[in-house]
């Protein structure tokens, strides 16, 4: 569906894309202050606990803009979305560790084009 922009995950069974939207970015900066101190959040939490919480907050969070999006695409039979509940049911510490990994590719491929952008519009103002 979103390809370029997002990460897969498989979730009891179930394949689920992890989208950075709009929306996403807002509910992370609400929460952590930011993007920027996501990463710093993540790796440094010593509350194992903690940062199971997070991962799982932010796994329902990016899974669901996937499904948010096919809902507006396809208003006529919108699909439920993944509650927090439902991911720590389906999954075990050790799949969250690698869904890690996969947070911080759709977090880069959901930045990746900004950067590009911004750095295509230095090159393109006139030196004088």
């Amino acid at each position: 569906m979103e390809g370029e922009r997002s990460a897969a995950i498989v979730i009891g069974g179930q394949p689920y894309e992890l989208i950075l939207t709009t929306r996403a970015t807002k509910e992370i900066a609400r929460r952590y202050g930011g993007l920027e101190n996501l990463g710093e959040k993540l790796m440094k939490s010593e509350n194992f606990e903690l940062a199971l919480d997070e991962v799982v907050w932010l796994i329902t969070l990016l899974a669901n803009q996937s499904i948010l999006v096919r809902n507006l695409k396809n208003r006529d039979t919108p699909e439920p979305l993944l509650t927090e509940d439902e991911v720590e049911l389906l999954t075990s510490p050790l799949d969250l560790a690698a869904y890690k990994e996969a947070i911080t590719e759709a977090m880069f491929r959901g930045t990746k084009r900004n950067i590009q952008s911004e750095e295509e519009n230095a090159k393109n103002v006139a030196v004088g």
